[in-house]
């Protein structure tokens, strides 16, 4: 028996700005939802996805937005058959949140930081029922306690800056679905959480649809979170749909090159990849901007990268007969707990607790873990950018966590950290090549700047941007070229020894693929070290040599990521590993 229709977007166009001007966000955009169906919305940063979705609760700026053509046909409760391209703004109020509710990508930014999690919830009852303040209460406690929030009541009254960020989904969650909307959008909703915790919202939004028996539009860059989740499949590129069908049709038997593109870059859990594949090496635009398939087999493609077995093992046997470069020795960063009028410490959060290792030159050493695992902690002690409660890290023999500041100045040369969010390691009001040359300068590297400017340049074409870029500001940049830059700059210092601190945890999977290759030919080129942090186990045994599993500030276990993969030790791994989307 077919399901009955819930929405129906038949031929949407979505542009933005006027004149000669315009730009084409959305082209010709036709999906159903159905009720109790999930529709999966997937492509890059820039495909159009989000923008479709906001246009269904008309939460575009209008103007510089226009929907140019098309219509949104929606099957109202209240109000019957609605072409929401044609409402006015009172009638659009009346089903916005109540009707039709939106979970958007960063609660962080969503949620009002000086109004308290529960205050927030329940206006969003009261703006669409005529009931008291208490009764809102009573039912924002009932709806915290269905999200699985712990202890609801503290929750109503904490601020958000005192959430996790899955707590602070749960928050969004249960304000999208206090009003019981009949269509939930849920716009990139676990793109910055830990495997664990994005399971977990997942399985809660798969159990709340069903339990209200809602229709769901789901948004992601990620097809193995969409396998999770969703019915359907629509496959977007630069504003089109390039596939649309099956969940099952799509992801076993894709047609489009962009969608074998997107299948074939993420990180496999099941053999060892030289390099990763990208959507450029399946598709390709023409000088008029059509797609133009390289007619790439997905399966061969994959296997052709695969590294084999006897080739690891004499790379593991060269690496390991070295001596270590840097030696982590019972190290602890405890951060005191104070209270009371005379602040007086009555406990330690043990963010970092006798740990100890040892990284050899030319290895990447992966360490995972979930947030708050301790691995940031660790990875910004060694580097002195955090002091150490005590213990020694020792390179190339030296103890750093001994050395004055002068020694320690210097010493940053060969010790470099690239951060998560490159957006914020850089200063907006500096241009990028100025940025990557300001370090050179600093550690008076080179003569003159005429020579610094030369090894800038140098440095761009490195990682894939180009000398025209030296003069542009960051915000001119992608996620993915922001990061290539705060590469490059690490690079200029020519460093022994890198830190990568979740440094590819917000880009999509298209542009992960990049900057993890880049990052692992430049290890080839240049001899790098690398510890490399991020809450992905798919990403650090693509990336790693050997593996660390941190969990409350403590080594869980150590060893070679294939082995860890397949007989994982303790039951945290083992939670990791069953967390991993699976395509």
């Amino acid at each position: 028996m077919e399901q009955e229709k819930l929405l129906a977007i038949n031929n949407l166009s979505i542009e933005f700005g006027n004149g000669n001007d315009v730009f084409k966000a959305v082209n010709n955009l036709s999906f159903t939802v159905s009720k109790g169906e999930t529709v999966g919305i997937v492509g890059e940063s820039g495909s159009g996805k989000s923008v479709s979705s906001l246009s269904i609760m008309r939460l575009l700026a209008e103007p510089p937005a226009k929907i140019s053509s098309g219509e949104i046909i929606f099957q109202s409760a209240e109000k019957g058959e609605i072409n929401i391209c044609k409402m006015d703004q009172e009638n659009l109020r009346s089903i916005r949140g109540k009707e039709i509710a939106m979970i958007f990508q960063e609660p962080m930014t969503s949620l009002n930081p000086v109004l308290t999690c529960g205050y927030q919830v329940a206006e969003a009852i009261l703006q669409h029922h005529k009931i008291s303040k208490k009764e809102a209460k009573v039912k924002v406690l009932q709806l915290f306690d269905e999200v699985q929030l712990p202890r609801p009541e503290q929750m109503f009254d904490a601020y958000p800056h005192q959430l996790s960020g899955g707590q602070k989904q749960r928050v969004m969650i249960a304000m999208a679905i206090s009003n019981n909307p009949s269509l939930l959008i849920a716009d990139e909703p676990t793109t910055a959480l830990d495997v664990t915790v994005q399971k977990t919202i997942l399985e809660l939004l798969k159990s709340l649809q069903q339990k209200h028996k809602m229709g769901m539009i789901f948004i992601t860059h990620d097809l193995g979170v969409i396998s999770e989740i969703a019915d359907k499949i629509v496959v977007m590129y630069r504003g089109n749909v390039v596939e649309y069908g099956s969940v099952n049709d799509i992801l076993k038997n894709p047609q489009h090159p962009y969608t074998k593109g997107l299948l074939a870059c993420r990180p496999n859990m099941d053999y060892r990849l030289r390099n990763l594949p990208t959507v450029a090496d399946f598709m390709k635009n023409d000088s008029e901007g059509n797609i133009v398939s390289t007619e790439k087999d997905l399966h061969k493609t994959l296997a052709s990268e695969i590294i084999p077995e006897n080739e690891i093992v004499a790379e593991r046997a060269k690496l390991y007969q070295q001596e270590a470069l840097l030696k982590v020795e019972d190290l602890k960063t405890w951060f005191p707990i104070k209270k009371g009028f005379f602040r007086k410490t009555v406990d330690y959060v043990k963010a970092v607790n006798n740990v100890s290792f040892e990284v050899f030159p030319g290895e990447t050493l992966g360490l995972v873990g979930e947030s708050g695992c301790g691995k940031s902690t660790l990875g910004r002690t060694i580097l002195r950018l955090i002091e150490p409660t005590s213990g020694k890290v020792f390179f190339r023999g030296k103890n750093v966590a001994e050395l004055g500041h002068e020694e320690m100045r210097l010493m940053r040369k060969d010790l470099q950290i690239v951060f998560q969010d490159p957006y914020s390691s850089l200063n907006p009001k500096m241009t990028i090549g100025d940025a990557i040359l300001e370090p050179m300068e600093v550690h008076n590297i080179y003569q003159n700047k005429a020579e610094r400017k030369e090894k800038v340049l140098e440095l761009l074409e490195k990682v894939g941007l180009q000398k025209s870029h030296y003069n542009r500001y960051p915000h001119e940049f992608s996620g993915g070229q922001r990061q290539r830059i705060c590469i490059a700059r690490t690079l200029s210092l020519n460093p022994k020894f890198i830190i990568c601190d979740e440094s590819v945890s917000a880009l999509d999977v298209s542009v992960q693929a990049q900057v993890l290759n880049l990052l692992n030919q430049l290890k080839r080129e240049f001899g790098f070290t690398y510890i490399f942090i991020s809450h992905d186990l798919s990403v650090v045994k693509f990336m790693s040599d050997r593996m660390i599993v941190m969990s409350k500030g403590e080594i869980e276990e150590i060893g070679f990521p294939e082995e860890i993969y397949k007989n994982p030790k303790s039951e945290y791994t083992k939670r990791l590993i069953n967390a991993i989307p699976k395509v």
